[in-house]
């Protein structure tokens, strides 16, 4: 996707994000996209592409709901002085891409690997022998491309290949589903396993939340 500009293929992401989490459809802004995702600690959140700090401002003096959340696809020191002290900083995000292509992968031995695809989501679920969770993943499809989320390995369980299996599973089925693409937003923790899987890294993103100190618990 060498031609496709952040703006692009930051609503990509969107939707296929909105249909993961089951969030309403994203409202269209000057400066991007709000989108009601309805949890108490999540209640919405504002998704800027390209953020200016005039946009940013205006937003931040605009908000008085805690649990509002910023999606900034820039540097954490570039847009953390835009905003007040009762905003809180989440672990930096990277979006990436990938082409999509069928994918070999290989239950290690102890575990066992479950998939199912409801309401257009298709979710991958690894156990142990015993029952336990090991590990899991899904993406949603739209059009085209197909938006992972929601991929962990227990700590119990990490180095042995589960990150691998799930990726390369949702992968597989994303390219059977007729996606050609893949995006997903992963943590600096999950930035090294995707980049061996053959993703990119396409933009930083700031990740903040709304928590003025006289709503903290």
């Amino acid at each position: 996707m060498p031609d496709t500009g952040i703006s692009e293929l930051v609503r990509m992401w969107i939707d296929g994000w909105v249909v993961s989490r089951g969030s309403a459809d994203p409202v269209d802004e000057p400066w991007g996209w709000t989108i009601d995702v309805g949890q108490p600690k999540h209640v919405a959140r504002h998704v800027l592409p390209e953020p200016s700090e005039a946009d940013v401002r205006k937003i931040v003096d605009a908000t008085s709901a805690p649990g509002t959340w910023l999606k900034l696809f820039a540097e954490d020191q570039v847009v953390l002085p835009w905003v007040g002290p009762d905003w809180r900083c989440d672990l930096s995000g990277f979006l990436m891409s990938c082409h999509l292509a069928p994918e070999r992968a290989e239950v290690p031995a102890g575990y066992t690997l479950t998939s199912w695809t409801r309401g257009g989501v298709s979710r991958v679920l690894v156990r142990t022998s015993a029952g336990h969770f090991a590990a899991r993943g899904q993406f949603a499809r739209a059009g085209t491309h197909a938006v992972v989320d929601q991929v962990e390995t227990a700590a119990e369980h990490r180095r042995k290949g589960l990150g691998s299996l799930v990726m390369r599973t949702l992968q597989s089925a994303a390219h059977e589903a007729g996606a050609t693409t893949g995006l997903l937003v992963g943590t600096p923790e999950g930035r090294a396993l995707y980049s061996s899987l053959g993703w990119t890294m396409r933009s930083p993103m700031a990740s903040l939340w709304y928590e003025p100190s006289d709503s903290a618990p």
